[in-house]
């Protein structure tokens, strides 16, 4: 009898936690996406988030509603004395919410907290030597955590923003962390859609990786950022940086590459009015 009610016990549970993630979230999702969408964060929209104001009024009436659910579902907390404003809120959710505007939610479903700090900040580094332990720090301008964080510099984040065509996002960058983190590995690529597009991804992006290596190697410039270098995550990370922000040059110089963020995202910035260079 113990045994029959233990099994119950655990049936009950399981379709209570099945409810929540499937039922219950879908639920609430629809709800916040009934809402107006406040009037003070359009004008946070309007005036800060440069890309906003350049997408196609369809892409914004589908962005705003993802920012809501965004905003419902995630937290934020200010560091070394930052207090979070609606405007740092509306401003970083616009930036990760651009980057799934045709993607599932599903993909920032395990992302939980974003971390702000007022400006760049410093991170200690471990390095063992054999027996002997050193600690450095490192300054970092963001970071994207496998455990449901976010880590941001404001600063950063405003000059992301504020200004297109530089090629750096800093939100961008490590929100694209997150989706390419969404299946359990940071490895340079996210969750597509079929064996064939993973492996066609993994051709293109392995064959890019290795160029900008050789190409920086020989003293050489390149569109790409050169810390895109650093390993396949990375590269990930700046070319999708490079795509939102320059997405001409990026078409002209990696037209491969283009194509297989065009196909993820299923997006085309260069479609976008005054979309840059």
């Amino acid at each position: 009898m113990s045994l029959t009610l233990y099994a119950l016990g655990v049936a009950v549970l399981l379709s209570a936690s099945f409810f929540y993630l499937f039922g219950y979230r879908s639920w609430r999702r629809r709800r916040v996406m009934a809402k107006p969408f406040p009037a003070d964060w359009q004008t946070i929209l309007d005036r800060d988030v440069w890309v906003y104001r350049h997408l196609p009024e369809p892409l914004q009436a589908r962005l705003r509603p993802l920012i809501q659910v965004f905003l419902d579902e995630k937290r934020f907390y200010g560091c070394a004395g930052l207090t979070v404003t609606d405007t740092m809120r509306v401003t970083i959710a616009a930036e990760a919410c651009l980057l799934i505007l045709n993607l599932p939610l599903s993909f920032y479903d395990d992302l939980r907290a974003i971390l702000v700090y007022p400006s760049a900040y410093r991170v200690p580094d471990i390095h063992r030597e054999g027996e002997v332990l050193s600690e450095s720090s490192g300054v970092h301008l963001g970071d994207s955590w496998q455990r449901g964080k976010v880590i941001l510099s404001w600063e950063d984040v405003v000059a992301g923003a504020g200004h297109h065509q530089h090629g750096h996002n800093v939100a961008i960058h490590e929100f694209t962390h997150q989706l390419d983190q969404a299946d359990g590995s940071a490895d340079g690529a996210p969750m597509l859609r079929s064996s064939n597009a993973l492996r066609t991804w993994s051709q293109v992006f392995s064959k890019a990786f290795d160029n900008l290596q050789k190409t920086l190697e020989q003293g050489h410039s390149e569109l790409i950022d050169p810390y895109g270098a650093t390993n396949p995550a990375e590269f990930f990370a700046v070319v999708t940086e490079t795509f939102f922000e320059r997405p001409r040059a990026l078409h002209r110089e990696h037209p491969a590459l283009y194509r297989q963020l065009q196909q993820f995202f299923d997006l085309d910035p260069l479609s976008w009015t005054r979309a840059g260079d």
